[in-house]
């Protein structure tokens, strides 16, 4: 493999991200289907103490995306924390972390448009799922092909739809807890507390439900990739940061109270199918026409959306990973209107996968790569929090200044956070149906090791440290940027 050379101005990516969109993106990235329908998983294990549940990750997620705003605005640079992690923790974390993070988003990418086809079937269900399966795929790409502020605009709508439908829903959910609707008492609280209490399975319950709750919250690190794309990323990746994450908590954890609390946790628990899902069960007894059929149309651009997203994602990873030589070369160059379609192109596996899969209907293969999905999103997360801390120290010790925008309480707010995610991927070795995570996320993590080794002997000169005239300018007097 040939090293990149220091890139050009041609190679960089175009900043036409507003404030904006930047919100919403991350929004959409971090809002999938998990909410509408997966959400009854984490109830079945933890009943109405499931809202502590989404508290805790919430508050993990809020450590993750502070720690990478205070990284970013300093370094708004292509490949976010994947490329922070080579200059401050060395090679091999950039290439592990960027590999990681593509290899996970790409089966994302697969996972969501398969969900996209199986919800048109909900509609249509003659319609074999391979053929949804492809056409929401070229459309992924051809609005990913399109110049970055479009691809922006189409994703602030999509995601607007997602945000619109859960608003409503609390809203809802809220006057017919308090106030009632007509034909319909007010429901009350009593469903917190009724059928063997608010925390039914015990603390054990609980443990079970944040393995589920967590997985979310991912996506939250959508914001500083996009900061180098970004009109303004000092100013609007920290708003981006914050906006987002209130949003995102206020969301997640007002619709997970409404939803235990007007529908029995019992019931929710039972999930299974659309016209079981919560949302639906509370516009139903709202009164709401074709319930059902509106939330289909939600969950599907909600699925829509986070393709979209990951998409972006995986090709501005892929386009870092080129620039320092640890991609092809070809996958680093950029079109006229500056997007990376090269790296497109080869991040497209994930759909044509999809389209395979659904072809295939091989339930076994998908497994696998749920499995290796699963372990890499956990230890993307927990190498952000190490990157975050190796950052502190190394500019303290240079004495570079601070970032404008600080983590508070670190470096014990992220040590408490990275524990915690140590402990979820420990547990999902003892939870029925994550146990692939484990089987197939260290044998993948072996093989990037491997493959690191092996590209860093054939280079001809040691990999170069993206950041290193920032990092060695010693004398700087204000935050540097790229």
């Amino acid at each position: 493999m040939t090293i990149t050379r220091e890139p050009q101005t041609s190679s960089e990516l175009h900043r036409r991200l507003s404030s904006r969109q930047l919100t919403m993106i991350a929004l959409g990235g971090a809002i999938g289907t998990g909410l509408f329908l997966g959400s009854s998983l984490a109830i079945s294990q933890a009943g109405p103490a499931v809202i502590v549940a989404y508290i805790l990750c919430g508050l993990i997620a809020l450590v993750i995306a502070y720690a990478l705003a205070e990284m970013v605005v300093v370094h708004p640079t292509a490949g976010a924390f994947g490329t922070i992690a080579h200059s401050y923790l060395g090679p091999w974390a950039g290439f592990v972390l960027r590999w990681t993070y593509w290899c996970m988003q790409v089966i994302a990418i697969g996972g969501e448009v398969i969900a996209a086809g199986i919800y048109v079937q909900y509609w249509w269900p003659s319609v074999p799922l391979w053929l949804p399966v492809l056409v929401f795929a070229a459309l992924a790409l051809v609005v990913n092909a399109a110049a970055v502020s479009l691809f922006g605009e189409f994703e602030y709508w999509f995601a607007m739809i997602k945000v619109t439908a859960i608003t409503v829903f609390i809203l809802i959910g809220l006057a017919v807890i308090f106030f009632g609707l007509p034909r319909h008492p007010a429901t009350g609280l009593h469903n917190l507390t009724a059928h063997d209490g608010f925390l039914p399975n015990g603390i054990s319950g609980l443990a079970t439900a944040m393995i589920f709750v967590l997985f979310s919250y991912i996506g939250t690190e959508v914001v500083s990739v996009t900061a180098a794309e970004s009109e303004n990323p000092q100013r609007d990746v920290p708003k981006a940061a914050r906006r987002m994450i209130a949003r995102l908590a206020l969301f997640y954890v007002l619709a997970i109270v409404v939803v235990v609390t007007v529908v029995p946790w019992t019931v929710t628990a039972e999930g299974g199918s659309l016209d079981a899902s919560p949302f639906v069960k509370v516009f139903s007894y709202a009164g709401v026409p074709a319930a059902a059929g509106i939330m289909n149309f939600v969950v599907l651009t909600a699925a829509l959306s986070s393709a979209n997203t990951n998409l972006y994602l995986t090709t501005r990873m892929m386009h870092s990973l080129a620039r320092h030589g640890y991609s092809p070369r070809w996958t680093g160059n950029l079109s006229r209107s500056g997007v990376p379609r090269n790296a497109l192109t080869l991040s497209a596996l994930g759909l044509l996968l999809a389209v395979l899969l659904s072809w295939q209907s091989n339930s076994q293969a998908y497994l696998v790569l749920f499995g290796i999905s699963v372990f890499a999103a956990i230890v993307v997360w927990t190498l952000i929090l190490v990157t975050h801390a190796a950052f502190r120290y190394r500019r303290s010790q240079l004495g570079l200044p601070a970032s404008p925008v600080r983590l508070a309480g670190a470096p014990i707010t992220s040590g408490i956070a990275a524990l915690c995610l140590v402990a979820v991927l420990v547990s999902t070795f003892f939870v029925e149906g994550l146990d692939p995570a484990w089987q197939f996320g260290i044998p993948f993590f072996a093989v990037l090791l491997i493959a690191f080794a092996i590209v860093q002997r054939r280079r001809q000169t040691p990999a170069e440290d993206p950041l290193a005239a920032e990092l060695e300018d010693r004398t700087a007097d204000e935050v540097p940027t790229i």
